[in-house]
């Protein structure tokens, strides 16, 4: 059936201006388009701000108080009911979300497929190239920058940018004439590494923008796949999270590490700082030999670094459990299924600038069981000296970070 529902353009960026300036120039091109924007400097205090408008024409400027200030909240309790209103007042027109620097488009789009009100079309991520380099190296936190959406709001800039960045199926550079070539180069080399499956659109390297030329690559594309999932899942379920290439080009590179053996605990705790301060952005999922029922998702940026719970691997389950998995995660496993370890697996992507790929994966490689350690058995893998032990509990509900430290702790 053809879906007639309005089409939603998430826009996404942690740059307010550079978002706000795409979305003025997409809606110039069309006068039935509306955009939607929250203004989140209140929600700490349980306040916040929407502006409806179209290119000539506000229609809504209202403030809403919410039940608890942060992010889930807004999301739930304002963005996608009025998404959802608009999208039934208004069918003909269609729909530019404008993200908060605060909020992540992965959250949005969960929120969006609880409710099943919206047709999402596309998720685009607007960065200034100005800034965007200090962003991604940054070891500030959302606090540090008086970005944070609540109390308890601990996530570093870094990480919000490369989420930001890995689930867009579109990103605009908002570039500008008096960038420098060569930092120009630099910096599509490292998005293209960052995510190679979005499609990728510069602007602003001269005065004028095309803004029809914009919106007929931004507007209406239908890049967005809701069956994919967020970063985290992807390679549980046969997606690639980045891609290998040592050499690299203007000094950035990147590489993929893949493993079926477990990570002894203690000498992964003990190379963690080395791994993290070596890499831009890294990402995946591993599995270590004294916790086999956990999959550990991992995400490293600006020094810090994330491990959180991924649920649990097939292995572990009984088979009439696995039709709690989805489908792309039953094929996976079944594609690459180990006769000893199931669907248990490393698969870690690493970018950064002039990585020693042989260096690090032979810091990866020492982490992982020795020979002898195998031919000892998994029974006794559980005697082995674990730091992470009870970060990652059997049986417990996957978790967006359980165990962390450095600049995103």
């Amino acid at each position: 059936m053809t879906d007639s529902r309005p089409r939603v353009t998430v826009l996404a960026g942690f740059s307010p201006a550079a978002t706000d300036a795409v979305a003025r120039s997409l809606l110039v091109t069309d006068p039935t388009l509306i955009l939607v924007a929250h203004d989140l400097t209140g929600v700490r205090d349980g306040v916040v701000r929407r502006t409806v408008r179209t290119s000539d024409q506000i229609l809504e400027d209202d403030s809403t108080e919410l039940v608890h200030g942060c992010v889930s909240c807004t999301l739930r309790e304002d963005v996608i009911p009025t998404l959802a209103r608009l999208s039934r007042r208004r069918p003909g027109s269609d729909l530019l979300l404008a993200l908060p620097p605060a909020v992540e488009p992965e959250a949005v789009a969960a929120a969006c497929a609880m409710s099943g009100a919206v047709r999402l079309d596309s998720f685009v991520t607007v960065v200034e190239a100005a800034g965007l380099l200090d962003d991604l190296t940054s070891t500030h936190g959302l606090r540090d920058r008086d970005r944070h959406a609540a109390a308890n709001d601990d996530r570093a800039v870094a990480d919000v940018v490369g989420r930001q960045l890995e689930f867009a199926d579109t990103i605009v550079v908002w570039s500008s004439p008096e960038i420098d070539v060569l930092e120009r180069d630099r910096l599509t080399a490292l998005l293209h590494r960052l995510a190679p499956w979005a499609a990728h659109v510069r602007i602003g390297d001269s005065p004028m923008v095309d803004c029809t030329a914009l919106a007929a690559r931004l507007l209406r594309t239908g890049r967005h796949d809701s069956t994919v999932p967020g970063m985290l899942g992807r390679a549980l379920e046969g997606y690639p999270i980045g891609i290998h290439d040592p050499a690299g080009e203007h000094s950035v590179n990147a590489m993929l590490f893949h493993s079926r053996r477990p990570f002894h605990p203690r000498r992964l705790h003990d190379a963690l700082d080395d791994l993290t301060s070596e890499a831009l952005r890294g990402r995946g999922h591993l599995w270590i030999a004294t916790q086999p029922d956990a999959a550990i998702g991992w995400e490293s940026s600006g020094s810090g670094l994330r491990l959180g719970n991924l649920g649990r691997w097939l292995a572990c389950l009984p088979r009439e459990r696995w039709g709690e998995a989805s489908d792309m995660r039953r094929l996976a496993a079944d594609a690459n299924w180990d006769p000893y370890y199931g669907d248990r697996t490393t698969a870690l992507s690493f970018v950064g600038f002039d990585l020693d790929v042989d260096a690090m994966t032979a810091t990866l490689r020492r982490c992982l069981l020795t020979d002898a350690e195998i031919a000892d058995g998994a029974d006794s893998w559980h005697a082995l000296p674990d730091p992470f032990a009870g970060f990652f509990p059997a049986g417990s509900e996957p978790e967006p970070a359980v165990a962390s430290r450095g600049a995103a702790s």
